[in-house]
């Protein structure tokens, strides 16, 4: 597969989310955002410094790690990872010993219901183990909103829904063709509501009288 051909890893939690809002974003190339996006950047921007490395006792940190997967033919960037001293771990360059890896996720809000966030950050420790000839065990999602930590299990069920999704991601992709999707109320605070107006597409009403409909709401306003 050309390079071209790769997916960016961040793009499969949007994806699980609501395979359109996917769509729309990487295959029609649409991105809007609202205070949901705009707080996540926030989150990230205090994650993200390329140069900084922490030591604590046993481990090491590493900030905004690139990733990719030739295998799943993804890339991206990990917020962090944990290289924690442990002997059934792997060697790393410059370092006494061995370590074993954990990847860790910011996100902004609170632990959600689905998985979107759990399979984002399995597709990162599936191209870290790729990356280090490593098996990982478990990773970390951090919610600012709770400042709670979650560890998340690599089980064998969270990489089967991974990596089907992985190839669900790659097929849409070669069809270049954008899925359709029920409206539901999480449809409501999605950046890309004003973009997929998923009110018609649930209604199959024409376009031209939704618009008519809201500019007529508009003018009774007051």
């Amino acid at each position: 597969m050309r390079e071209d051909d790769y997916l960016m890893i961040s793009g499969i939690q949007h994806y699980f989310y609501c395979m359109r809002q996917w769509a729309l974003i990487h295959v029609e190339d649409q991105w809007q955002s609202n205070v949901y996006t705009v707080r996540g950047d926030i989150v990230h921007t205090r994650v993200d410094d390329p140069w900084f490395v922490e030591s604590r006792n046993d481990r090491i940190i590493a900030r905004s790690v690139a990733l990719v997967s030739h295998k799943l033919s993804f890339y991206g960037v990990s917020d962090a990872v944990e290289y924690i001293k442990n002997s059934h771990g792997v060697n790393l360059q410059g370092q006494e010993g061995r370590f074993i890896i954990h990847p860790v996720e910011y996100k902004a809000g609170k632990p959600k219901a689905d998985l979107c966030d759990r399979v984002q950050l399995c597709l990162q420790a599936m191209c870290l183990e790729e990356m280090y000839n490593a098996k990982i065990a478990s990773g970390s999602l951090y919610y600012a909103k709770t400042r709670h930590r979650l560890s998340v299990e690599m089980t064998d069920e969270l990489r089967e829904i991974t990596l089907k999704t992985v190839l669900d991601m790659h097929q849409i992709m070669e069809q270049g063709q954008t899925p359709t999707e029920k409206y539901t109320e999480k449809c409501d605070h999605c950046s890309m509501y004003n973009i997929c107006l998923p009110k018609i597409l649930t209604k199959k009403i024409r376009v031209a009288d939704y618009i008519i409909s809201s500019l007529e709401s508009d003018e009774g306003s007051p």
